[in-house]
């Protein structure tokens, strides 16, 4: 018994861990783009590009992993893809042209597809529904924690030992967790799911017609348009319009963002769970009102100077990844667990393409042709557009049955 109720603890931390490296990876490159821009005469589009062209290979890759996963081995799946990309990423030792770069970003997004649309669905059956929100609130930890320690890695071991350095550091854990996953049982699909099989839940035909997806979607594709850009460009920002060092920058935006993604991904995930006792509409409920809530607050981070910034750059990430962990507990009870990793490579899919794939690019446009502080105006649209597609889609949201009986229900 006492193995049973390790066993989906041990699994989450896993997962969870081999989340952290994902983001670290991306996050690396942020931290280092001054260098990387210096190194090979770039442009602010074509560093831009650089994640840009990530992200479309990343998203390209979800709908052919997405419906593997819901036919075969999950654990297995995640394991050779951590190895691949994890050894993709060493390859940055014998990358010294941009083009040499992109290609080997690129090649990294596709190995990474195979994790983030996999692992949710197999962390979902870990656990009750109505958990869903503080566990899924420790599995998106890995975001701002891992993006955090990009920075911080790489303003740290970029400036000390060159730009390459780091992405080495960020690698070499990946094998052993990889090699970890090969020994995790595989849980059963849909065990903990209360909610009936309708065409709309359980086809992928009916994923066309289901608004709670749709609209669960869409509302997140707003907000990672804003999230990317402002995660690709802030510690740029920080150097070039308020004359930080590249070092400081990345230490200043990268402790805002790993204080503020622990506290905000736990909170939501909390809240989220909380509020579904009274509401089915919960998770939609905290998304959308931390967006609203972190459109004026972003704008004042945006344009005040002296002691005010910081704060208002802090409040503005807290609200922006408050919703992260309700957001996808949306997504997750929208469909059934039998077509779950192939609705998640869908939402991937369009995330992207209408989020962090061409926001670094057109606000490095913007950029180049006004003023990086300008660029900045677009993620503070999208959260607009994100809140109120969100607060439209509560409408559609699921009716969770809640049990009295999770703990024992957990220790099956």
């Amino acid at each position: 018994m006492a193995q049973k109720k390790l066993y989906p603890w041990t699994a989450l931390l896993v997962l969870t861990a081999l989340n952290l490296l994902n983001y670290v990876d991306r996050s690396v490159l942020f931290a280092v783009q001054p260098l990387v821009q210096s190194e090979f005469h770039l442009t602010n589009a074509q560093v831009g590009y650089l994640t840009s062209a990530f992200l479309v290979f990343y998203m390209c890759a979800a709908p052919f992993t997405g419906p593997l996963a819901d036919r075969y081995s999950r654990k297995l799946i995640i394991a050779l893809g951590a190895i691949f990309w994890s050894g993709v990423t060493l390859l940055t030792a014998v990358t010294h042209t941009y083009g040499e770069l992109l290609v080997r970003h690129t090649i990294v997004g596709v190995g990474e597809a195979t994790f983030v649309t996999i692992a949710p669905t197999f962390v979902a059956d870990l656990f009750p529904e109505e958990k869903r929100g503080r566990i899924l609130g420790i599995f998106y930890l890995a975001i701002p924690v891992g993006t955090a320690l990009g920075y911080l890695l790489g303003g740290k071991l970029g400036a000390e030992h060159g730009w390459r350095f780091p992405f080495y550091v960020a690698a070499a854990p990946g094998f052993v967790l990889a090699f970890l996953m090969f020994f995790l049982p595989e849980p059963e699909r849909g065990q903990f799911d209360s909610l009936k099989e309708t065409p709309e839940r359980e086809t992928v035909w009916g994923l066309v017609r289901n608004p709670a997806f749709w609209t669960a979607t869409l509302g997140m594709a707003a907000m990672t348009f804003a999230l990317g850009g402002v995660q690709v460009w802030m510690p740029t920002f920080l150097v070039k319009a308020r004359g930080y060092s590249l070092e400081s920058a990345n230490w200043v935006f990268g402790g805002i963002v790993v204080f503020d993604g622990i506290v905000a991904s736990l909170a939501g995930g909390w809240l989220g769970d909380r509020l579904l006792r009274h509401t089915k509409t919960s998770y939609y409920l905290v998304s959308a009102a931390s967006m609203a809530l972190g459109v004026p607050v972003m704008i004042v981070a945006l344009f005040a100077r002296g002691p005010v910034m910081l704060p208002a750059i802090g409040l503005a990430a807290f609200f922006l990844l408050l919703n992260t962990s309700p957001l996808n507990a949306a997504l997750i009870n929208s469909v059934g667990a039998h077509i779950r990793a192939t609705a998640i490579a869908t939402n991937i899919f369009i995330i992207h393409i209408l989020g962090d794939v061409p926001s670094p690019t057109m606000m490095g446009f913007v950029a180049d042709h006004h003023s990086l502080q300008g660029a900045f105006i677009l993620p503070v649209i999208a959260m607009v557009l994100s809140s109120a597609i969100l607060f439209f889609g509560m409408r559609f949201a699921p009716a969770v049955a809640l049990t009295e009986q999770s703990g024992a229900a957990e220790a099956k």
